[in-house]
This record gives C-alpha cells, structure tokens and sequence, in this order.
C-alpha cells in the first residue's frame, strides 16, 4: 500500500513541483509551490465541486432535517425512513461527498510529505524520486521572492492561511434558509454546535500548522484555500442565477 502511494501519488507530485521550479524564471520555491496547488487544484475541480454542492445541499436540508428529528423523536424507525425519503426528494446523499474528500485528502498528505521531505533534506531533490524527462535542479532555493525562508515556521503565513480558512468554512456554513423557518426547540442543535466549532478549530489548527512547519506547507494551505473560495464563490453564484 505504502508502494503504491509513493508511486501513484508521491512521485508524480514530486515531480510537478520539481518540473515548476525548473521551468519558474528565477528558480523560485515558493512560486513553484504555488503553481503545483493551482495545478493540482484545477485538476481536482470536477471532484471538489461535488464536494462543495453536497455540502452545500446538507446546509439547506438542516432545518428540515431537524424538523424531523423532533417530529419523530420518540420512534427513530420512522424517523429514519421520513429522513431517507427527504434525501430522496431533493435528490441530497449524505455520503456523495466522502469519497472526493478522501481523494484530495490523500493527495494533501502527498503534498505535505513532498514538502517536508524536501525541507528535511536540507531543499537538496532525490534524483531516485525524479522521471527521466524532469531535470535534477540539485539543491533548491529555499527563499520565496528572495527574502521568505521557507525552511522556517512563518506567523504571517500561518495567520493568513488561518483567515482564509476562516473565511471559507464561514462560506460553507452559511445557508439562505430564513430564520422563522427555523423549528423552535430547546433542545440542543448538535449540527449547528458542531458548526460553530468548526469555525474556529479548523482555522486554529491551520494556524498551528503555520507556526510549527516550514512556511512552505503553509503557503501551499493558503493558496489551496484562496482556490477554494473563489470555486465556492462560482458555485453559488451560479446556483442563485
């Protein structure tokens, strides 16, 4: 299994990220690292968009969705199959999402080993990791726009990806459902708790990254987020029109 991510997976995005820096004017890291997430980002596009719609989908359901649960509280049998024919309904699966999500998870993993491999080995490229037609570029440089040390935790870098995490969860979490649609209850609301928590974790965990990698993992994460926003904003746009 382990073989098979290192050359499914591994290589080939080694391999984007090495042919980037050699082909950037000025042999720049950091731009190259930028170039491969948009890269992998468009390639990606197909899947996230169904990722992005599933969830979007989940979100507008959720006032129904609680309707039910408190409707049929006390018979959960009834409640399952009142919540089935709901997905059915409006065309919603709740696990259409799980599978793009698990593919772009593990490419991420590919990417930040790639990354910190590379930062690892003092930025040197392993020739034995490199296809016949991509140039060894020995010993990369490490300084993004000739002043950013990418080999070293950045809180800028981790502050800004942070925001934009912020701002894309926020995004996502957001539904044009009215309030007075809202079912009154006082009971708890697990999604909407879950949600909130989510606002924050994410981007402190992002944040956390930031600080404590090399700021090369975080430059990946906040142009991986800004393509994130901008296809999540062409989406429901597009879905209001």
């Amino acid at each position: 299994m382990l073989e098979f991510f290192h050359v499914a997976i591994y290589q080939p995005v080694y391999n984007v990220l090495v042919f980037f820096y050699n082909t950037v004017p000025g042999h720049d890291f950091g731009v190259a690292i930028i170039l491969t997430t948009l890269f992998i980002k468009t390639l990606f596009i197909p899947l996230s968009k169904k990722q992005i719609e599933s969830q979007k989908k989940m979100q507008e359901l959720q006032p129904k969705i609680k309707e039910l649960q408190k409707k049929f509280k006390d018979n959960k049998e009834q409640q399952t199959k009142a919540m089935m024919e709901l997905y059915r309904d409006n065309k919603a699966n709740p696990f259409s999402g799980c599978l793009p999500l698990i593919i772009q998870l593990i490419v991420l993993i590919a990417i930040y080993r790639v990354i910190i491999n590379i930062s690892q080995a003092g930025f040197a490229i392993r020739a034995e990791d490199l296809y016949a037609f991509v140039n060894n570029p020995g010993t990369v440089n490490h300084l993004f726009l000739s002043f950013l040390d990418l080999t070293k935790p950045n809180y800028v870098l981790g502050f800004l990806s942070a925001l934009a995490q912020y701002f894309q969860t926020k995004m996502m979490l957001q539904t044009s459902t009215p309030a007075s649609t809202e079912s009154a209850s006082s009971e708890p609301d697990f999604a909407s708790i879950m949600n909130k928590q989510m606002l924050y974790i994410g981007p402190g965990i992002t944040f956390f990254i930031g600080v404590t990698f090399p700021a090369a993992l975080a430059l990946y994460w906040l142009f991986s987020t800004l393509f994130m926003i901008f296809q999540q904003s062409v989406i429901f746009k597009a879905k209001q029109e």
